[in-house]
């Protein structure tokens, strides 16, 4: 039986009411779905219909570009990798920067045509270059979807033109959103890009094709930092729009709005009410010391033990309440013992429901203690 020691700290932080709701306050939006999600926590602050399975538009593309990201990461492909494009790519219709059969595009340019003007050629052409064909990479976004709990989705294409079973939900585009902006932060420094341009380069020789960004909350929008937009005939006007304020970010989603300005008017009405609302509450810093353990047959007779990661918790700011953070420790550890090994946790609530927590990890190593060492040591405690 571990003895559990429990250390009571008192952080005057802000009450969590919508933690007893998984999809945080109902709001009256015009539109068939909205979601307002907080991305360091994954909180849903508020909702309408989170869970209907609607067409998405080109906000698809918010999956294609995760994919580019991680397929960078992971090394399988660079930015300044050269893209043939193929005619499949390039008869894609609706928005598109006008790719032709066999031009050569870099990855990089390919990826910004995707972010701020939502091309589908360009989308079309990257899915193939990363999976051989845009069939094989609508397998890998499902594959991906089910990864992150997308239990609303099912993507049929890589650019969301209309087709038949291609649906997601507000919730699911606010969960892969978050994914990409949170990993893959440098999307943002795209997709805030009012107007760029790229370079046509076929056998008619190099021609400039601007870009234009479709999303109107950057210029407009005090903090707006993204992400995509969408719509057909189908979908109607559809949106995720990021936005960052004085430590808070927030991620809008709008599916199914009746015209281009009411999703912008609706995400903001959504934005306005997080930032009026909210504000995001750390815990204790990854690092800190918060005590020591006994250890068993160790070099070291007790080790520090530190707080592993730092937990954020989404705080309402009218209500001033205090946060009670507590310590669950087991009352030692045996030699040998790396550094980072976990011991306990810390432990954040409210009113007596947990909002947080994160693990509690020795801060030093602990090597098996050797006999003339534990001779010295029985030889100093004796004597003193």
């Amino acid at each position: 039986m571990k003895k559990i020691v429990s250390i009571a700290l008192t952080i005057l932080l802000v009450c969590v009411p919508v933690y007893a709701q998984e999809e945080g306050a109902a709001m009256s939006v015009n539109a068939r779905a909205a979601v307002l999600m907080e991305p360091s926590t994954g909180q849903v602050l508020a909702s309408q219909n989170a869970h209907d399975k609607l067409p998405p538009a080109s906000v698809t593309k918010v999956m294609t570009i995760l994919l580019i990201y991680e397929a960078i990461e992971d090394g399988k492909i660079k930015p300044t990798d050269i893209v043939t494009v193929s005619a499949h790519a390039a008869s894609m219709g609706g928005s598109q920067v006008y790719l032709e059969a066999m031009e050569q595009q870099s990855v990089r340019d390919l990826l910004k045509s995707i972010i701020i003007s939502s091309a589908n050629d360009a989308a079309v052409a990257m899915s193939e270059f990363i999976a051989g064909s845009e069939e094989g990479f609508v397998a890998m976004m499902n594959t991906r979807a089910a990864e992150l709990g997308m239990k609303d989705t099912r993507f049929v294409n890589c650019c969301g033109l209309p087709a038949e079973g291609h649906y997601t939900s507000a919730y699911d585009i606010a969960v892969m959103s978050r994914e990409l902006t949170t990993k893959h932060p440098e999307v943002l420094e795209i997709s805030k890009i009012w107007m760029d341009k790229i370079t046509h380069n076929t056998a008619r020789g190099a021609s400039d094709f601007g870009l234009a960004n479709t999303n109107k909350l950057i210029r407009s929008y005090s903090g707006a930092t993204g992400l995509k937009t969408g719509s057909t005939d189908e979908a109607l006007y559809c949106l995720s729009a990021t936005a960052s304020r004085d430590g808070l970010s927030l991620i809008s989603v709008i599916l199914g709005s009746p015209d281009s300005n009411t999703r912008f008017h609706e995400a903001i009405k959504m934005l306005d009410y997080g930032f009026a609302n909210y504000k995001v509450s750390a815990g204790e810093p990854a690092g800190k010391v918060m005590g020591t353990i006994k250890a068993e047959k160790g070099d070291l007779e007790e080790v520090p033990y530190a707080v592993a990661e730092q937990v954020n918790m989404v705080v309402e700011k009218s209500v001033s309440k205090a946060m009670e953070a507590r310590t669950e420790i087991a009352p030692s550890v045996k030699a040998p013992c790396p550094s980072g090994t976990k011991v306990g946790e810390i432990i954040y609530s409210f009113d007596g429901k947990e909002v947080g927590r994160s693990e509690l990890v020795t801060a030093k190593e602990v090597n098996k203690i050797k006999l003339l060492h534990m001779l010295n040591r029985l030889f100093y405690n004796w004597f003193n």
